[in-house]
């Protein structure tokens, strides 16, 4: 992980959590046309097995944010991952922790959903080792989703 990025738990409900999950919601919208809020609930990244995290900066800064739930016993389920900055390996520190953690609560793949217009998280996540998947839940025949997986090791 970056030694210039920290990241850890944090409340879903905090100021800094709260910003940051607005800004993902806007950048969303001007992306996908869709700002995500649907797809997200924060009573599902408090249950067991869940997580919610922050990055920070060495300064303290909230600099990123993501997620995961469980979608059953063996698989957990990537949400509302965000960085502000791209260059500096902000979403590469937050999903390595998010999947480190993931193993450690005993799941065994992670999924997520994106737009297939998001080509930049499309690539992001394929080159961390997630691949196609069938889509699955509430994005079942819906073209403008992409869904993809990877087993955790």
């Amino acid at each position: 992980m970056q030694s210039d990025v920290i990241v850890q738990a944090e409340d879903p409900n905090s100021r800094d959590a709260k910003e940051l999950i607005e800004l993902l919601s806007d950048t969303l919208q001007s992306i996908t046309g869709d700002s995500g809020k649907n797809s997200f609930d924060i009573s599902d990244v408090t249950v067991p097995r869940s997580l919610f995290v922050l990055a920070r900066n060495q300064q303290g800064e909230p600099i990123g944010c993501g997620a995961i739930r469980p979608i059953d016993s063996n698989i957990a389920e990537l949400k509302r991952m965000y960085a502000k900055s791209k260059a500096n390996g902000v979403g590469s520190a937050i999903l390595s922790y998010l999947e480190e953690q993931s193993m450690n609560f005993g799941y065994s793949q992670i999924w997520l959903e994106t737009r297939a217009v998001n080509q930049k998280a499309v690539s992001f996540y394929e080159n961390k080792g997630y691949s196609r998947i069938d889509n699955y839940g509430k994005y079942i025949n819906r073209e403008e989703c992409i869904c993809l997986g990877k087993f955790l090791s």
